[in-house]
């Protein structure tokens, strides 16, 4: 029996109709992070939403974590726009919203403006109000006024780099009823998979019948290795380490808020909408510095009814090779030392990247590390390679 979407139904807002039908629509211009949320509430990922929130859901899922109805949303999905902009439209009119190029990708009927408390905002959502963390910075950058209503999405010609692999909630979860999967695990990356990714998935692999690898390449931070580059790195691995029976490849072109633990939940329920039945919740998900204790992501699961959810998450320690143990371990399993265990920050890796330094093999597979490597060394200018085309 497949698991059922977050809110019992998946949403499709999507028409095929073109928006030169509807010359007449005023146009805002929005940027890549909005229009990574039309995509994703267009397909149904972020069902049960049908466009953006609403005054009454964005209070009650920053203030409560749950929608007016009772289900469990912890991120706001908010369209911000000036004060010009929010004077310009009038309630219940139409309006198109487009890219910094002119094109458009949806249509937005407004039903709501309304003025947050974004302070308040950040303080609920990203634990501070700090604007060195990055989501509070876009946040409190956004213009003051929110527009709420029902979204229709255009349907659009998927960018060339990601077209093979942007599956749809409903096209995962027909593949996965192909495979035959009663239990898959939904496993969420903005980076190359090391060797404590690769540990941390082949044991969620013991208990599941199947692995949905699910790197975001959606906006992230300037310093996040480009997509291209971990797109080419996961193909190395998958193709020299993995069951290829046993793994489905597909990208998640939504945004990243690094709102740590709520967005720990925020990734579960979208994933249950693709069609898992379990989380993969590793440390510090979606954290960013120091904003978040270790494990905060985890606990806060302990804040929700299992059942009310509707994923089971799959919590992991610190993953990190043991030179004593000859292998893998975390905490739970290894009696060794620190000095025992290789474990390199994501800004020690970048760094030895970029002064061409070996990484050591207890870290990455050589596969991966090759790919880093060559990124590093063609980055002044070279464009990040094509990954390779999807397996059939």
């Amino acid at each position: 029996m497949p698991i059922l979407p977050h809110g019992g139904t998946l949403i499709d807002r999507r028409t095929d109709h073109s928006p030169q039908h509807f010359p007449d629509r005023p146009v805002l211009t929005v940027d890549e992070v909005v229009l990574s949320d039309i995509y994703q509430i267009g397909i149904g990922a972020f069902s049960p939403l049908t466009g953006f929130m609403g005054h009454d859901d964005y209070v009650a899922v920053r203030d409560t974590m749950h929608l007016t109805q009772g289900l469990a949303w912890t991120i706001p999905v908010t369209l911000a726009v000036s004060e010009e902009q929010a004077d310009r439209i009038s309630l219940d009119r139409t309006v198109h919203l487009a890219d910094a190029a002119g094109n458009i990708h949806a249509a937005l009927t407004v039903t709501e403006k309304y003025r947050p408390d974004r302070g308040l905002e950040a303080e609920r959502v990203f634990r501070t109000t700090d604007r060195a963390h990055p989501g509070v910075d876009r946040l409190l950058s956004t213009g003051p006024v929110y527009l709420g209503g029902p979204l229709t999405v255009y349907r659009r010609p998927s960018p060339d780099l990601y077209a093979p692999y942007m599956l749809t909630p409903a096209q995962t979860r027909s593949l996965i009823a192909e495979y035959g999967w009663s239990a898959v695990a939904g496993f969420q990356t903005r980076n190359p998979i090391h060797r404590a990714h690769e540990y941390i998935q082949k044991c969620a692999l013991e208990v599941v019948d199947g692995l949905l690898l699910h790197p975001l390449v959606g906006p992230t931070k300037s310093d996040d290795i480009p997509a291209a580059v971990r797109l080419e790195s996961y193909h190395a691995i998958l193709r020299h380490y993995y069951p290829n029976n046993r793994v489905l490849f597909a990208v998640y072109t939504a945004a990243m808020r690094y709102a740590g633990p709520r967005e720990a939940i925020f990734h579960a329920l979208v994933r249950k909408n693709f069609g898992c039945t379990h989380f993969v919740v590793g440390r510090d998900h979606a954290g960013v510095g120091s904003f978040y204790g270790t494990y905060d992501a985890q606990r806060i699961f302990r804040e929700f009814d299992q059942a009310a959810l509707g994923i089971t998450p799959l919590f992991f320690e610190h993953a990190f090779y043991c030179r004593q143990c000859y292998g893998m371990a975390t905490t739970k399993t290894c009696p060794h030392t620190v000095q025992d265990r290789v474990h390199l920050s994501g800004t020690k890796v970048r760094s030895m990247l970029q002064a061409n330094q070996p990484l050591p093999k207890e870290f990455s597979r050589p596969e991966v590390v090759e790919v880093l490597q060559r990124y590093y060394q063609q980055s002044n200018g070279t464009p990040p390679p094509r990954p390779p085309e999807r397996d059939t």
